[in-house]
Parts: structure tokens; sequence; C-alpha cells
């Protein structure tokens, strides 16, 4: 194959990579924003001493706080699980960008007569 279309091939490769992480970390982050969301919700059921509410639907219900709890507590495994899963993918992606950057490069450099 000449350089020049191990180069184009290589670089097409390194596009696709980096769309699949830069995805990932929007996942990432948005999994993070929920992660938050249901730990600071945690935190103010802990806190409370009055009746629990939540969403169901479209309307309000009156909640057992120790059921609310299990259900963030669920969540929070969820997201956190799904957060490793990501940051496990992004360091494959990463050490995969990175052999074909080291690969484009040894293609590109100039050769020495």
């Amino acid at each position: 194959m000449s350089s020049e279309k191990e180069t184009e091939k290589i670089i097409q490769e390194l596009q696709i990579f980096e769309h699949n992480l830069h995805n990932l970390l929007l996942q990432k982050q948005a999994f993070q924003l929920e992660l938050n969301e249901t730990l600071n919700a945690s935190e103010e059921v802990k806190k409370t001493r009055d009746e629990i509410y939540k969403v169901a639907d479209n309307f309000m219900i009156r909640a057992d706080k120790e059921a609310v709890l299990k259900e963030l507590e669920e969540k929070e495994k969820v997201f956190k699980l799904r957060i490793t899963t990501i940051e496990k993918q992004e360091r494959l992606l990463e050490v995969k960008i990175k052999e074909l950057q080291d690969e484009a490069k040894k293609i590109l450099k100039p050769k020495k007569s």
C-alpha cells in the first residue's frame, strides 16, 4: 500500500475513534450530572423530617422515605457503573488513538538518505 493511501486510512480511523471518544465523553458527562442530582436528592431526603413526595407520571405522590432512599441508592450504583464502563472504553480508545498517531508520524516522517 502506498504511504499516501496508508496515511489517508489512518487519518480516517483517527477521525472515527476521536468521534467515538467525543461521544463517550458526552455520555459520561450526562451520567455524572445524573449522579450528582441523585446524590443531592439523597442528601436532601436524609436531612428532612417531613413527609417525602416524589413525581410519578405527572403527579406528586407521598412516598416512604426509606423506599425513596433505596431507590436513589440503586440509581447511584447504576450511574457509577455506567461511568466506570465509559472510563474503561475511554482509556481503550485513547490507547488506540495514540497508536494510530504514532503510526501516522512514522509514515509522514521524512526518510533520510
